[in-house]
């Protein structure tokens, strides 16, 4: 009965399932968090109301005191008072603050961009060496089953006495080799299965998925021989840092605006029978800042920034290095690719065919039998390694410059 499957798994659900993992979801609500202090930051103080009373006297026909008098309380003989004070800031603070607030969140935005393509990298590269594992444990057991079909055949030519027990056995061993081969190939298929499903949260049953070799062509244009300068400044690292960077100068004018003391202005209704009906108080309270200029805090801001700044120069000379890195890797493995797959591959399948051949017809040694085997074996897997090497690189390359405007 034919085999059914339920679901595919290609380059691009996994790139989207690396999208929504937990990392990427942890640093999505840092982002959502810095958006929430933008609306903190973005506020003036609270008015503040208070209320007193005053002047309650309790000892009734004492020193010709009336006491507190009988009726209703706005009646009695109580000096009652509501009013409200409030800050006005001075210096821009506000504005400062909200400054601050925006800009780390906008360094916060860039680091969920910055996340999402690492992730995606990753996920990518487990996606790729799950094909080559895929490819390389069918390679793998098809060597080993031809290695099989001839050491059988070899057993049959030493009962007809056509060869010898030395031979035999050598052919032997060999299919055995190429059996432990292929069950090494199994395990490695199921270690790319399990970071696969690490870094994307989907549970892929070999049985019941199909998997889409979605392996990148080799590039038919010439690829660039130096990195710009414009495509360092584009990168979410590099943008989350320059971010950081006017975050911190927007700290230091807050902390230096805060030489301009800011006001408290306030009013209360008062009312006391005794005197008059009502009346009212004006209040004005300023600080006096008397022996300290914020020093403290105007060093501890300028530190950051000088910090932020060393962080952002850090941060390019960094991503400079990695794209040209990420540029010669991909460069030394479009090579790679192009001279495996054009040129040794075939070579390597048709040095084993016809020494396959040549032994069956008696023209050659078990000895060269072995050697092209063992040579379509290793070349097998050199030319997977080079073709995933390819993948990751042009992968990897595409993700990290994706939003760079060339």
């Amino acid at each position: 009965m034919a085999q059914t499957h339920t679901e595919t798994l290609g380059l691009t659900r996994v790139l989207e399932a690396a999208r929504n993992n937990f990392d990427v979801a942890i640093t999505r609500q840092a982002a959502e968090a810095a958006k929430a202090d933008v609306l903190a930051a973005d506020r003036a103080p609270f008015p503040i109301f208070n209320a007193k009373t005053s002047q309650m006297y309790l000892d009734s026909g004492v020193n010709g005191n009336q006491g507190i008098g009988p009726g209703p309380f706005g009646q009695k003989n109580i000096d009652k008072s509501g009013g409200i004070d409030w800050t006005w800031e001075r210096g821009s603070k506000r504005a400062l603050r909200t400054q601050s607030a925006g800009r780390l969140a906008n360094a916060a935005q860039a680091d969920l961009q910055d996340m999402v393509q690492v992730q995606q990298a990753g996920a990518a590269s487990a996606y790729f060496d799950l094909l080559a594992a895929r490819e390389r444990n069918r390679e793998m057991h098809a060597l080993a089953n031809s290695a099989l079909m001839l050491a059988k055949s070899a057993g049959l030519r030493l009962k007809a006495g056509d060869l010898s027990a030395q031979d035999t056995a050598r052919l032997e061993i060999e299919a055995q080799r190429a059996q432990a081969d292929a069950h090494s190939a199994q395990l490695d298929q199921q270690r790319a299965l399990l970071l696969l499903g690490q870094l994307t949260a989907l549970r892929v049953d070999l049985t019941r998925w199909h998997i889409a070799a979605d392996w990148p062509a080799l590039p038919t244009a010439p690829l660039s021989s130096n990195i710009p300068e414009t495509w360092v400044e584009q990168r979410p690292d590099v943008k989350a840092a320059l971010e950081r960077v006017a975050a911190a100068q927007a700290s230091l004018d807050l902390a230096m605006s805060q030489k301009k003391a800011d006001v408290t202005v306030g009013s209360s209704l008062d009312h006391d029978p005794r005197v008059s009906r009502r009346s009212l108080e004006l209040r004005f309270s300023v600080p006096l800042q008397w022996g300290y200029g914020f020093e403290g805090e105007i060093g501890r801001a300028q530190a950051q920034l000088t910090q932020a700044q060393d962080v952002a120069e850090k941060t390019k000379q960094d991503a400079r290095a990695e794209l040209q890195r990420l540029l010669e890797e991909l460069r030394t493995a479009v090579q790679r690719e192009t001279l495996y797959a054009q040129d040794i591959m075939p070579r390597a399948r048709r040095v084993a065919e016809q020494a396959e051949v040549a032994y069956t017809k008696g023209a050659s040694s078990l000895t060269d039998l072995i050697d092209a085997r063992r040579t379509l074996r290793n070349t097998l897997i050199e030319a997977t390694l080079a073709r995933t090497d390819f993948a990751k690189s042009s992968v990897v390359w595409d993700l990290r410059t994706a939003n760079i405007s060339r």
